[in-house]
């Protein structure tokens, strides 16, 4: 039998030097939710696969890695001649299916409204590229049971506070939230002339606005079956710049029923939002933005750094996915920070960890082999006096290059060198 070296495709190992880094930035992120009042969770890494296929995950349910029934039922399964009747369970594509699952079966025993974070590995099945990985960690908070704006700007206010501090650090100052609502879209899309059935595949292709521009869009949606006039018309009114409190004046040219009170609620949020956040943090409403599941019902928002062009956090509210669980409508919002893209951030500046302990370094005794026992336990013990002040401190066999032993300690973040020698 031949072993591989190198990971699975679209995964990764991370060495000691990343996890210092990765795991300042998620004790960094746990530490600023818990200030906001969020109470972590943990739920298991696969799911059952019909809650993975319920038609709530938008294009990510074709990502699914599914998992194999086991034994006689797999002969079973195998015997019937169906594919679907293989597969048991599935590895989760994210952490929003799997949190309405947990509240549904234990909402009985938590508070309401219930403030949840969720940290962990998610799988989808992707085609690897650069950023885009099938294994990769994924950040959450989500508020259940709150039906006013208070959880969104909640969510917006802590995630933003998150992402300062973190990439502060990195020297990246400002950057955008971006936020519009669901029932925006979907009104915009009614009035220029789309079919209700349609919706689901124009909102897919204005979602690509910012990578294929208007024209691109407008070339999909008539490849698509729209008209001429239908595509035009519905372009024409996201021509303009978005703004902090432009939603009024688009529900205003959209003009539609009950929008008013949408606009009004996406205003209030955006000011109130604004006022709490730190300087640097832009609030917009963005007529464009759309976010790809199909699972949200209302408000959604998107963070951009600017000058990156790219997203590094996501969410919206999604009110009616916990219903399909427990049985009784529950209101939801929550907002996924993309953690990887942030890593990505902080490595290209030079970041090696958030953690002041880190920062200050460790310290290495390294020990000759010849030295005398009482060296020795005396290195032991100043490493155990460094530890007791908050100091990292590890005592180490001196190797024969020891200018080779410590370029490798340097990288693993020592970076102070105390050399104890035989008499």
């Amino acid at each position: 039998m031949t072993f591989t070296k190198k990971p699975i495709k679209g995964m990764t190992d991370f060495p000691p030097a990343d996890m210092r880094l990765r795991n300042s930035v998620l004790d960094e992120i746990k530490r600023t939710y818990a200030q906001f009042g969020f109470a972590q969770i943990e739920t298991p890494m696969m799911e059952h696969i019909g809650n993975l296929t319920s038609k709530q995950g938008g294009d990510n349910e074709k990502l699914i890695f599914k998992v194999l029934k086991r034994g006689a039922a797999f002969a079973r399964a195998y015997e019937s001649g169906d594919p679907d009747e293989l597969v048991a369970e599935g590895l989760r594509y994210d952490l929003t299916v799997p949190l309405a699952r947990f509240y549904a079966n234990n909402k009985e025993q938590l508070p309401s409204p219930f403030r949840a974070l969720q940290t962990g590995a998610v799988w989808r099945a992707d085609q690897p590229a650069k950023g885009r990985f099938r294994q990769f960690v994924q950040c959450d908070i989500d508020v259940l049971g709150d039906a006013t704006n208070l959880a969104e700007i909640e969510l917006i206010t802590a995630t933003s506070k998150a992402l300062s501090r973190i990439l502060g650090s990195a020297g990246v100052s400002s950057f955008t939230v971006h936020v519009n609502d669901r029932r925006i879209l979907q009104a915009a899309a009614l009035r220029a002339g789309f079919a209700e059935e349609d919706l689901g595949g124009v909102l897919v292709t204005l979602d690509k606005l910012d990578k294929i521009g208007f024209d691109g869009v407008r070339a999909e949606l008539l490849e698509n079956g729209a008209d001429e006039a239908t595509a035009d018309g519905y372009l024409d009114l996201f021509r303009a710049e978005s703004g902090d409190t432009f939603s009024a004046a688009f529900c205003n040219a959209v003009d539609a029923e009950g929008l008013a009170s949408v606009a009004a609620n996406l205003d209030e949020i955006i000011a109130a939002a604004a006022a709490l956040t730190d300087e640097g943090v832009n609030i917009v409403f963005d007529p464009t933005l759309v976010r790809g599941m199909g699972y949200y019902t209302g408000p959604i928002f998107e963070v951009t750094v600017d000058n990156f062009g790219i997203s590094i956090a996501g969410g919206g509210r999604y009110d009616e996915m916990i219903g399909k669980f427990s049985g009784e409508d529950v209101c939801a919002c929550g907002f996924s920070i993309g953690f990887e893209r942030i890593i990505a951030v902080l490595k290209d500046a030079g970041v090696a960890s958030l953690d002041e302990a880190d920062a200050e370094g460790a310290v290495a005794f390294l020990v000759d082999g010849k030295a005398s026992v009482e060296k020795r336990l005396e290195a032991l013990r100043q490493a155990n006096e460094l530890r007791a002040s908050g100091r990292n401190a590890a005592v180490l066999p001196m190797r024969k290059n020891m200018k080779r032993q410590i370029a490798t300690l340097e990288d693993e973040g020592f970076t102070e060198f105390n050399k104890i020698y035989a008499d």
